[in-house]
C-alpha cells in the first residue's frame, strides 16, 4: 500500500543519507587534520565526489530507495546495513588505491565509516520515532474494513491488526456475506447499507469475503461499491476442505507440510537470533547493568525487606518453564504467582513503580538472554498458571511458545502489554506473537528495539 507518506518518504530518506554522508565526511577530514596532515583542496576534489558516487551506487544495488523497501521500516534496516557495508568496502578500496598522498588513510577512514554507521542508526532510530508520531496524530494510513467472515478474512483481519503502522482496521462491517449477492447476481439493500456505512465512518477500502460460488457473481458488487467511491476488493474463500496448512517442504525425497513458517526455527535463523541476542545482552550487561545494577539494588533495599531480584517460573520455548529474573518491584506477598498487577496496586512499593513505568525492572532479564532461556525480542514470557488458563481459552495461543520469550516483543511495542483481564485483547496480543513468529527477520528484531527504546521515551499508559 502506498500513501503520499511512503511516496514521500524515499525522497525524504535519499535528502538525509547524502546530509549525513557528507557532513560525516567534514567531520572526518576536520579530525584527520587536526591530528594528521591533510590537504583539504585534494581530499574534496578527489575523495568526496566519488564517496556520494558509491553511496547512491550501493544504494541502488540494494534499492534503499525503491518503494519495495522503503514500504516498510525492516525493509529500510536491512537494505541501510547492506548498502553502508558495500560502500566502506568500495570506498576503502579506493582511498587506498588512490592514494592522492591527501590524508592519512587509516585515521581519516576509521572516523569516517565508523561516524557514518553511528549516524545513520541515530537517522533510523529518530524515523522510527517520527513515524510512529505520524500514525497517532495525522492520517497517513488507509482505513479500511471486511464484510463477511471466513478463514481468509480472519487471516486478513490478524494481518491487518499486526501491521497497525500501515493499516487503519476498523474491523467487521458486518461478519456475514450471505445477503450480500442475490441468486440472479443483484446486489443487496443489505450490501448497499454496508457500503453506506463505512462512507459514513469514513473507511477507504472495503474487503468482501465470498465464498468461492460466488466469485462470478462479485462483479456487480463491485460496480456497487464504486457509486459510493470506495474501493471493494474481494477476499475470495478459496480454504480447503482437508485443510492442509501453509508450508511445504522437502526432507530428502520426501514432500513434509508444516502448519507454519518459522524462519527462526532454521538453523540460518536460529543462529542470526542466538548472535544478535548474545551481542546486545553483552553490550546492555557491561556498558548499563554493570554500574545500574547497585544503585537499583540499594534502593529496593532501602525502602523495602526482601531480596532485589523477583524470581519467578515462567513458560519458556517449547513451554519448558524456566526461572525469569526482574527487579524487585512489590512488597514480598504470597499472591505474585497467581495475581497480575494491576493499576495503583498496592504491592507496589515507589521505587518499585518507578521501574515499572520505565520497564527498568525487566533489565535483570538480559542475565535470562545471555543464558540462552530467553530473547531479546519475542512473545512475552507468562506465569505457568496464565499459560494453562489462556490456552484454554484462546485458539492457536501455544503456538507463541515456539520461540524463547523475549524481554521486548511486537505485541508490546503496539500497544499490547501489562494487566490484560479481556480474552479479546488477549487474543489479539497472541495473533501479534503468531504474526512474529511466521514473520521474524533480524531486521524486525531492529525495529522492535528502536520501538521500544521511543515507548520507554515517551511513556506507556498500560507500564504499571
Amino acid at each position: 500500500m502506498q500513501t503520499r507518506y511512503s511516496y514521500l518518504l524515499k525522497f525524504v530518506l535519499a535528502f538525509s543519507d547524502l546530509l549525513i554522508l557528507n557532513g560525516v565526511f567534514v567531520v572526518a577530514s576536520v579530525t584527520t587534520d587536526y591530528f594528521e596532515f591533510l590537504d583539504e583542496r585534494l581530499i574534496y576534489r578527489y575523495y568526496l565526489p566519488i564517496a556520494n558516487l558509491m553511496w547512491l551506487l550501493s544504494a541502488g544495488v540494494f534499492r534503499l530507495y525503491a518503494q519495495a523497501s522503503v514500504s516498510d521500516l525492516d525493509g529500510i534496516y536491512r537494505a541501510t546495513y547492506r548498502t553502508a557495508t558495500l560502500h566502506a568496502v568500495l570506498f576503502s578500496l579506493y582511498v587506498y588505491l588512490a592514494d592522492v598522498g591527501a590524508t592519512h588513510t587509516v585515521l581519516f577512514l576509521t572516523v569516517f565509516h565508523f561516524a557514518l554507521a553511528a549516524m545513520l542508526v541515530l537517522s533510523r532510530f529518530l524515523g522510527t520515532y517520527f513515524q510512529r508520531v505520524l500514525i497517532r496524530n495525522f492520517k497517513v494510513r488507509k482505513t479500511v474494513a471486511i464484510i463477511g467472515k471466513h478463514e481468509g478474512s480472519r487471516r486478513l483481519a490478524r494481518y491487518f491488526r499486526a501491521h497497525e503502522e500501515d493499516y487503519a482496521f476498523e474491523g467487521y462491517l458486518s461478519e456475514n456475506d450471505h445477503s450480500l449477492i442475490k441468486d440472479n447476481g443483484e446486489v443487496t439493500n443489505t450490501a448497499l447499507q454496508q457500503f453506506q456505512r463505512a462512507v459514513d465512518r469514513g473507511i477507504e477500502e472495503v474487503y468482501v469475503s465470498l465464498p468461492s460460488h460466488q466469485i462470478a457473481q462479485a462483479s456487480a458488487l463491485l460496480e456497487a461499491g464504486e457509486q459510493y467511491c470506495l474501493r471493494v476488493k474481494l477476499v475470495p474463500d478459496l480454504t480447503r476442505r482437508d485443510s492442509l496448512p501453509y508450508e511445504v517442504s522437502v526432507l530428502g525425497p520426501v514432500p513434509v507440510v508444516s502448519i507454519r513458517h518459522e524462519p527462526a526455527y532454521d538453523m540460518g535463523g536460529r543462529f542470526k537470533k542466538r548472535l544478535f541476542d548474545l551481542l546486545f545482552s553483552t553490550a546492555v550487561i557491561v556498558m548499563i547493568l554493570s554500574w545500574l545494577y547497585p544503585i537499583i539494588a540499594l534502593l529496593i533495599k532501602l525502602e523495602s525487606r526482601g531480596p532485589v531480584l523477583f524470581k519467578q517460573y515462567r513458560s519458556g520455548r517449547d513451554n519448558k518453564p524456566f526461572l525469569c529474573y526482574k527487579f524487585r518491584s512489590m512488597r514480598v506477598n504470597s499472591d505474585s504467582d497467581k495475581r497480575q498487577a494491576t493499576r495503583d496496586d498496592n504491592r507496589i512499593t515507589r521505587i518499585g513503580r518507578f521501574l515499572r513505568k520505565t520497564s527498568l525492572d525487566e533489565l535483570p532479564q538480559f542475565f535470562n538472554v545471555w543464558s540462552g532461556h530467553m530473547s531479546v525480542v519475542g512473545p512475552r514470557p507468562h506465569m505457568l498458571k496464565h499459560t494453562e488458563q489462556y490456552s484454554a481459552m484462546i485458539d492457536h495461543y501455544m503456538a507463541r511458545q515456539f520461540l524463547k520469550p523475549g524481554i521486548t516483543g511486537w505485541a508490546q511495542v503496539n500497544g499490547y502489554r501489562g494487566e490484560t483481564t479481556d480474552p479479546r485483547l488477549m487474543g489479539r496480543r497472541i495473533a501479534h506473537d503468531i504474526w512474529y513468529l511466521e514473520n521474524w527477520t533480524t531486521m524486525l528484531d531492529v525495529r522492535i528495539v528502536f520501538l521500544t527504546i521511543i515507548n520507554m521515551l515517551t511513556g506507556e499508559e498500560n507500564a504499571y
